[in-house]
């Protein structure tokens, strides 16, 4: 067996799990939220866009890589498969950042948060969000390289910046809170109750969106770090950037995984769903 073959097998192997577990989990997570009413908000709704986006790599992304893997040639549909991937994982993205931008405004303007944030203002970001995607990813088709050095790594960058700055003022918030809870706590011990409650609960889940961002982060960097160096210093890095792509895939199917175990409620209604139709 020619080194070749031991490679695409390989990757198709690691692929292929990983597709069924990016498909299970995402429909999972996303038929317990349907069947869920009580666990809806507009944090909510944006993991539901993150599972819709993992579920499509799961589903779309992931058999056209393999297959592709397994043909080898430059045709219009590896160009597709590659656009959908890469359209995939930039939606993850942003709505990650627009998950963390969501935590943020729900700490700094707690009392307001409610009429701040609806429902009709989170579909409205999540529909932006998919539609600038779109847009941008139609430049990989026309040319490759100014996709990858221009407008994804761009996109990257300010990404990071917004996520980088909204959780230091993440970090400084909910350190000034857990000083006032204390003092509250120690002068009156009921009557904040309520409100220490909903700055706990807003505390918690930017440590949850902070986890999946470290997550996303662990599987993009492998990728991003062999397309910089393989675009600055022209070294063929085929092999390790095949893998660094199967590893950026792997991300759709871990975040179902990180969601169920920082979210009780969501992770009680997944597992009520998946009685349900292992009973059927």
């Amino acid at each position: 067996m020619s080194g070749f073959e031991t490679e695409v097998i390989a990757n198709c192997i690691l692929n292929a799990p990983v597709m069924l577990l990016s498909i299970i989990g995402n429909a999972l997570v996303l038929v317990a939220i349907l069947r869920t009413p009580s666990i809806r908000s507009p944090s909510v709704i944006f993991l539901c866009n993150l599972a819709v986006s993992d579920l499509l790599v799961g589903l779309v992304v992931e058999p056209a890589y393999i297959a592709e893997q397994i043909v080898r040639t430059v045709t219009v549909p590896q160009k597709a498969v590659k656009t959908m991937g890469f359209a995939g994982c930039s939606v993850s993205l942003w709505t990650i950042t627009a998950i963390t931008v969501d935590r943020f405004l729900a700490l700094h303007y707690h009392l307001q948060y409610p009429n701040l944030m609806t429902t009709s203002r989170a579909i409205y970001t999540i529909i932006t969000i998919w539609c600038i995607i779109t847009l941008f990813t139609f430049s990989f088709i026309w040319s490759p390289s100014i996709y990858h050095y221009y407008v994804s790594a761009f996109g990257i960058t300010i990404s990071l910046l917004v996520n980088f700055v909204c959780f230091i003022k993440i970090h400084r918030i909910v350190r000034r809170h857990q000083l006032q809870i204390r003092v509250q706590q120690q002068a009156v011990e009921n009557s904040t109750d309520t409100n220490n409650h909903r700055i706990q609960q807003s505390t918690r889940n930017a440590k949850n969106i902070f986890i999946y961002f470290l997550a996303m982060i662990l599987c993009y960097s492998p990728f991003s770090i062999v397309v910089i160096i393989s675009g600055f210093t022209g070294v063929d890095l085929k092999v390790i950037l095949t893998f660094s792509f199967t590893v950026v895939l792997m991300n759709s199917s871990v975040n179902p995984f990180l969601y169920c175990w920082r979210m009780t409620e969501l992770r009680s209604a997944v597992f009520k769903t998946a009685r349900l139709f292992s009973c059927r």
